[in-house]
């Protein structure tokens, strides 16, 4: 796991909006797996000005879902389609066509979990996931305790979560109670694993994740298991860290050819 602290969160949103340019002008057709909620917007908004400049060519790529609300009403704007739409596809150029994402409002959700795993296989797996990771440490909708070996499947939102999230809606009741996600275990078979964290409220999260053992109790802890895990977290985010100087060490000595 590499831990990459910047000053802010636009500088994080530039460094990892250039890894996946890399990673497009080496496969034009990756499958890059989004996050929705205000922390990944700068990678979102600097993948679009790459675009605007014609400095990146992302009209290959496609674009998968990692996790969705079970119940709101086909084309409510705070479904994750919906949001994944407006702040990832339409500002890329993309279309429908290149979207992957699970059927929030399916009549049989577990037949609808169970084909979005066998979805993302079919499409030869996700190159890259980018993720956040909640103030109790959930990464996707894995709340504390969710198997470390988990699919996707439903999940029942805990009441911190739906408290951070009552922000995009009009009030807390109308915040869904169940989402779709990705399992721990769906999400690790990615091949790169980007974790984004800004500001301080996500501190005691992150420090528990990277430097704690890994435990179910902290789910972001399962990225400790992956081979290519790169975690990019502000000063903030950073201010926990026990090896936080390390890290900035072994960061500047990275070789100039060497991305996240």
């Amino acid at each position: 796991m590499e831990i990459v602290i910047v000053p802010d969160a636009a500088t994080g949103g530039e460094l990892i909006a250039r890894a996946i340019a890399e990673l497009l002008t080496d496969k034009p057709d990756a499958l890059l797996g989004v996050a929705t909620g205000s922390t990944p917007l700068p990678v979102y908004r600097a993948l679009k000005s790459r675009v605007e400049a014609g400095t990146l060519d992302a009209s290959r790529a496609r674009i998968c879902q990692l996790d969705e609300y079970v119940g709101l009403p086909e084309g409510h704007p705070e479904s994750y389609r919906a949001v994944v739409l407006r702040e990832v596809v339409e500002p890329l150029g993309l279309t429908e066509a290149s979207f992957l994402g699970p059927d929030g409002a399916a009549a049989d959700i577990a037949a609808a979990c169970a084909a979005y795993d066998r979805a993302l296989a079919e499409a030869g797996g996700v190159d890259l996931q980018l993720l956040g990771i909640g103030t109790d440490g959930h990464i996707g909708f894995n709340e504390p305790c969710s198997s470390l070996a988990s699919r996707t499947r439903i999940k029942t939102l805990t009441h911190q979560t739906r408290e951070d999230n009552a922000r995009f809606f009009d009030n807390l009741d109308e915040v869904p109670h169940h989402v779709i996600t990705q399992g721990i275990g769906t999400i690790l078979e990615a091949r790169h694993l980007v974790l984004l964290a800004t500001g301080e409220a996500k501190a005691e999260a992150v420090a528990l994740a990277v430097e704690g053992p890994v435990a179910a109790v902290v789910p972001a802890s399962a990225l400790q298991l992956h081979p290519h895990a790169t975690v990019v977290v502000d000063e903030a985010a950073a201010s926990r860290l026990r090896l936080a100087g390390y890290f900035r060490e072994t960061y500047a000595a990275k070789p100039a050819w060497q991305s996240i």
